[in-house]
């Protein structure tokens, strides 16, 4: 069925229309143009209004095929945000309470230990004073790492990640990948300290452990079907394939070089063990609609997905009265520390002045390959940003559309 045409009204939405042309005009001349990034999409929506929807360059470079509105794009951590929202839908039905320790659920996990000192056979562990809970898998304190899969991150505990037979392929099943994880060392007391981890692959098996069913089957019928999200999932299918983007890495000397092939991608088989930290696939149509709920305390199109306490709860900062500034141990991250604090599955800003960025009180997210969200409870607004380059730390994507964004907001009259 053919569906009516996007209804786009900046005015409406408090924008002023030619400061939101510039933007699009900077992405083009800045960055499609010269081909820094292929493509792009961008949509902006503000108290329910579409403010702004962008669509440029390509999609696939090496097939020319131009970029469209419902381009399927590599979301890779912006699946963080829905593995957790996934994993509170349980909590608010009484599954588990955020003070639980995992190992209620996963039994070998009893057995961790925190990191002391040394590397390899004469590495120094000792037992945590407490356990790890669900409220610390959540919000990235639990001492786990990505084990060396990050780039220009090397932490000491890694190489046990590697000994222990973890790799990022996705051929273990999720359960055979947390109890391989429950033989690593913690990098530090769980709690303690923040680092950006497989822990939201551990949710991922939570939600199998809690409900009973297979992550992708859950999040299909409990999100993807009530939000509309018809083309999330965790692999592409065949009728589907010519609107699957190419993905690119940054070369050596600034060219894009083309790093997953749509037509050969591993994308295209369903995987052994979905990665509810990294693994979906999404429009972004899509991934406006889970936007809109988050943004409407819960509720889409009338119906109530998640409670709005629950959500509130979410977006407030856990890591008491610091920020990633005190608290992260290594440099990389979707997001700055300074005047940042994250919540359960979002980074969140709790000082706008500390940061340097604009939306104090926003959660957010972002990919691998350079895609972005952001949700601005203050001034009802959501903006959605969705390309394929590989890695997101190549350009401040986040700080130009933000600050181009909010300064194209106009005063209520």
């Amino acid at each position: 069925m053919t569906q009516p045409p996007m209804q786009i009204d900046p005015e409406a939405a408090g924008f002023a229309p030619e400061k939101l042309e510039k933007l699009s005009n900077h992405l083009a001349n800045r960055y499609v143009s010269p081909q820094k990034i292929a493509g792009c999409n961008l949509r902006i929506i503000r108290r329910g209004i579409t403010a702004h929807n962008l669509a440029l360059g390509r999609m696939d470079i090496e097939r020319d095929k131009p970029m469209r509105e419902d381009t399927i794009f590599r979301i890779y951590s912006m699946t963080k945000p829905i593995t957790s929202i996934a994993l509170m839908m349980l909590f608010e039905e009484g599954h588990f309470q955020l003070t639980d320790p995992v190992y209620k659920f996963i039994p070998s996990w009893r057995q961790h230990r925190v990191w002391v000192e040394g590397a390899g056979d004469s590495m120094i562990t000792r037992p945590p004073k407490g356990p790890i809970t669900i409220q610390h898998l959540l919000c990235h304190t639990s001492g786990l790492t990505y084990g060396g899969f990050l780039p220009g991150l090397e932490l000491p505990v890694d190489p046990a990640y590697a000994a222990a037979g973890i790799t990022r392929d996705g051929t273990d099943t999720l359960e055979e990948l947390v109890e391989r994880l429950s033989l690593v060392p913690l990098l530090y007391e769980p709690g303690s300290r923040w680092s950006y981890s497989l822990a939201t692959d551990v949710c991922g098996h939570l939600i199998e452990v809690m409900s009973g069913k297979p992550l992708e089957l859950f999040l299909k019928e409990r999100l993807f079907m009530p939000l509309d999200m018809v083309d999330t999932a965790f692999s592409v299918p065949h009728e589907k394939l010519d609107r699957f983007a190419a993905c690119y890495e940054r070369a050596p000397d600034k060219s894009l070089s083309l790093q997953d092939d749509p037509q050969i991608s591993r994308y295209r088989t369903p995987p052994v063990a979905p990665s509810g930290a990294g693994g979906l696939l999404s429009s972004i149509t899509d991934y406006a609609n889970f936007c809109e709920m988050l943004l409407n305390q819960g509720k889409f199109r009338g119906q109530q997905v998640i409670g709005r306490p629950i959500l509130d709860m979410m977006m407030r900062n856990h890591l008491g009265k610091s920020s990633l500034a005190q608290m992260a141990v290594g440099g990389f991250s979707e997001t700055s520390n300074e005047g940042v604090g994250f919540g359960l599955g979002f980074a969140t800003t709790i000082d706008a002045a500390a940061s340097g960025t604009v939306g104090e009180g926003d959660f957010y997210w972002g990919g691998l390959a350079s895609t972005l969200f952001w949700v601005d409870p203050v001034e009802n607004l959501c903006v959605i940003f969705l390309t394929q380059l590989i890695p997101s730390s190549t350009f401040n994507f986040r700080g130009q559309i933000k600050n181009m964004i909010y300064g194209a907001l106009i005063a209520d009259e």
